[in-house]
């Protein structure tokens, strides 16, 4: 029976099907894996099923001579904290788990989408702190989301579920941008250049994936080229937005609103963002449902079963 070293505490129906094929050590802690972590789990273990914040990087595969692991099967579709020409070099295959969190994700698009243009954070504050001093006609006004036009940076499985919900659920005018045109189920109009698209719309919403070639792709001219009353989403990655350039254009209301799942330093978010109103603040909900979770780990074990079999491996990213 193989060894198995699991990283985080997951789902108790994904443990007993790892359990009943692997000889499964599962690490107690919910934090990131230190070095020394990452290095004994490569020496030590024929697998491993990592997750988000356990940095296999090209120094730490490096570190391990003749590591006995032979599969990082990844627990989440993002796999940039995993070097991936560094395990390949390593002969260690990488997995993920796509599909699995594509509408839960979408899902959460939506909600920051509602709470930042309807200011629903700001005003569930306001309630709690027990300052709301009942209706009137020009409370509080937002955005009105049905009939705008949503811009969508990346086209993937989770953009098209974003805007999939947008046309259909709210009858938004979608705009996107991507390295390639697709085949959608509605009309969409295709932007070559980010800034163009942020120009254009009403939200904007960044779902692509994280690595060298996003990071700080939302940067200050790309905010600057948005709308006065824009508000921009993100659920992909943290490291997409340059967090200070967010900041500056938050502060000075250059545009009108945001909604975060994910953070640049995540889990540190800065004080300075945490003190605007104008921004709704959530700690990375995108897949935080137990069916969902449940659904990613059941994935996993797939890769796992194959890589036990010596099958090709479903979701294989190397």
């Amino acid at each position: 029976m193989k060894t198995l070293f699991v990283t985080r505490p997951l789902p108790e129906a994904v443990i007993a099907a790892l359990e009943a094929r692997f000889k499964t050590t599962v690490r107690a802690e919910n934090t990131p894996l230190s070095d020394d972590e990452m290095r004994a789990a490569l020496a030590g273990y024929d697998a491993i099923l990592p997750t988000l914040g356990d940095m296999f990087t090209a120094e730490i595969l490096a570190a391990v001579a003749a590591p006995r692991c032979r599969i990082l099967a990844n627990f989440g579709v993002g796999y940039n904290h995993i070097d991936i020409a560094a395990a390949t070099r390593a002969d260690i295959a990488v997995t993920n788990t796509p599909g699995a969190v594509t509408d839960a994700t979408a899902d959460i698009a939506m909600t920051l989408m509602l709470m930042s243009a309807r200011r629903a954070g700001e005003g569930e504050r306001l309630v709690r702190a027990g300052q709301w001093q009942g209706w009137h006609p020009t409370q509080m006004l937002g955005l009105h989301l049905s009939g705008k036009t949503v811009g969508i940076l990346g086209m993937g499985r989770i953009g098209q579920a974003i805007a999939r919900r947008c046309h259909f659920g709210f009858g938004m005018a979608v705009k996107y941008a991507s390295r390639s045109a697709k085949a959608l189920d509605f009309d969409a109009e295709r932007l070559a250049d980010p800034k163009a698209l942020a120009a254009a719309v009403d939200v904007l919403v960044a779902a692509v994936p994280g690595g060298g070639d996003t990071r700080h792709m939302v940067d200050a001219e790309l905010l600057a080229a948005m709308r006065p009353h824009g508000h921009f989403i993100n659920i992909s990655r943290g490291e997409v937005v340059d967090e200070a350039a967010l900041i500056a254009a938050l502060r000075a209301r250059r545009i009108a609103g945001a909604g975060l799942d994910v953070y640049e330093f995540e889990p540190e978010v800065p004080a300075a963002l945490r003190a605007l109103d104008n921004v709704v603040l959530l700690p990375h909900l995108g897949t935080a449902a137990l069916e969902v979770r449940r659904d990613m780990g059941m994935m996993a074990v797939a890769n796992l079963a194959a890589f036990d079999e010596g099958r090709p491996l479903p979701n294989q990213v190397n």
